[in-house]
């Protein structure tokens, strides 16, 4: 045997130890979801005992006005959030990553800054920035700060893109006598939509998802998906809870594995049409 050669039979308690390991933390993730989603279930009122399989709590869910008031709202800020960041965060990654200007190295670290800044500073700040312009709470603010938060994320995310595009392609486009409008439409565009659709995908599961930021900056009769679910908890953990949380896992496991599928086929396109060329 090679010295520093490691015995097949190690080899195999390594690996198995890996999956071990492995299957342990997808376990300890993965685990309380599964136990809620199998109490929505339950047809007693009971979160800890189950008597009995019911699906009777999602027509409760059904049937509470304030609670599907709240997921027009989730769903209404979501999309107009992600609409806003994503056109602004897709114009700010061409714009960091196509020129050389006073002042760059400021706004990459503002970027990145943002995606790290702690939530409940944000929070504050939007609230009191809203007071000082006299803007009333609600809906309308929501939008707005969670546009400001997400944009950093779809920039980061586009940008990556970006970096691994081949230039030349825009070059050629341009030799042929577009302009830079038709080259952003015809040819930039089509190249960097995965990446786009990455990031506006990012975009509104942070705005559907989120509460601190959402706690500080709504108002009156502007209640969102996540703050609901908070002040139905001050009464207690019930199966309708349960219920709403896993209406709430499965729509954002269908949104994931949708566009998971889509970007897949995109980039085995480009795949495809590499390779014939």
């Amino acid at each position: 045997m090679a010295a520093g050669s490691a015995p097949k039979g190690m080899c195999r308690i390594s690996d198995r130890m890996l999956l071990l390991v492995a299957g342990l933390i997808y376990l300890f993730l993965y685990a309380p979801i599964a136990i809620v989603i199998f109490f929505s279930f339950n047809s007693a009122k009971s979160t800890q005992n189950f008597a009995g399989f019911s699906t009777k709590w999602y027509g409760e869910l059904l049937r509470d006005q304030t609670i599907l008031d709240a997921f027009y709202n989730s769903l209404f800020v979501g999309v107009a959030a992600t609409a806003i960041a994503t056109v602004i965060g897709t114009l700010t990654a061409l714009a960091l990553s196509r020129n050389e200007f006073r002042g760059k190295t400021f706004a990459d670290s503002g970027i990145y800054a943002a995606t790290v800044m702690p939530e409940i500073v944000v929070g504050v700040s939007l609230l009191v920035f809203f007071v000082a312009a006299g803007v009333g709470l609600g809906i309308t603010t929501i939008v707005i700060a969670h546009v400001a938060f997400t944009i950093s994320f779809v920039t980061i995310v586009v940008r990556a893109r970006l970096s691994g595009m081949d230039r030349s392609i825009e070059e050629a486009a341009q030799d042929l006598g577009a302009n830079p409008v038709q080259t952003f439409l015809r040819v930039t565009l089509p190249l960097i939509l995965p990446g786009v659709m990455a990031g506006a995908l990012l975009a509104f599961t942070l705005s559907f998802d989120d509460f601190v930021i959402t706690f500080f900056v709504s108002g009156v009769g502007s209640s969102t998906l996540p703050l609901k679910i908070y002040s139905m908890l001050k009464f207690g953990v019930t199966p309708v809870i349960n219920a709403l949380s896993t209406v709430v896992v499965l729509v954002t496991l269908v949104i994931i594995l949708g566009a998971s599928r889509f970007l897949g086929r995109d980039e085995a396109r480009e795949v495809r049409r590499a390779t014939e060329e």
